[in-house]
């Protein structure tokens, strides 16, 4: 199971970028953070979630 903000998914054996593909999110629009660190964007597609992982998709929100 890997916990992506505060959910257990069992997606185990994806990489972000599959992740990310299956949701709303829009790329171009977020950060992702893998047991404490920032997965730059260029390795979502080779970076593959393994049990235990802890990840957080963070939005960013324009407005004045």
């Amino acid at each position: 199971m890997v916990k992506i903000n505060g959910q257990s998914l069992d997606i185990a054996g994806r990489t972000i970028a599959e992740y990310l593909e299956a949701t709303d999110y829009d790329p171009k629009r977020i950060a992702v953070e893998r047991n404490g660190e920032i997965v730059p964007k260029a390795r979502y597609g080779e970076t593959m979630l393994v049990d235990g992982d802890r990840v957080e998709v963070v939005s960013f929100v324009g407005g004045g």
